[in-house]
């Protein structure tokens, strides 16, 4: 079992698998900090000063003025504005593995396939086309 492991383990789209989450996980951190950073300030300031991450609904039934006082005195909530948070980071990523899927396509590109040589048979067949043609023009 440890060798059918070890084969598995070495073939090359396993290690390729193995960097794509590497560098997709230090992707994620990225977006993350674009979203929060970047993005949702200028958002909250068109919008009035409202921060998305303090956009929930109490389950618990109390008034609280954010979040975090929410969590803090235990009260239950849906948290729609870290979904939609979310949600914008999930497009970020998804136009961006969009338009690198593109690129490498565009790289990779394949190119034109060389005209196959014809068969034996195929060469005596023309052979025998051209001599007809030979005999069918008048002299």
């Amino acid at each position: 079992m440890l060798e059918e492991f070890k084969k598995f383990i070495s073939r090359g789209n396993v290690i390729d698998l193995a960097v794509g989450i590497i560098v997709g996980s230090a992707f994620t951190a990225i977006v993350t900090s674009l979203v929060n950073d970047v993005l949702m300030p200028p958002l909250g300031y068109v919008m009035g000063g409202i921060d998305f991450s303090d956009y929930f609904i109490s389950l618990s039934g109390g008034d609280y003025a954010s979040l975090a006082a929410a969590k803090d005195a235990g009260a239950a909530t849906i948290n729609y504005g870290l979904f939609i948070n979310a949600v914008i980071k999930f497009f970020i990523v998804a136009w961006a593995v969009f338009i690198l899927v593109k690129q490498v396509n565009r790289l990779h590109k394949k190119e034109a396939a060389a005209p196959v040589a014809p068969t034996k048979d195929q060469l005596l067949l023309m052979e025998i086309r051209d001599l007809l043609k030979q005999d069918r023009q008048p002299s």
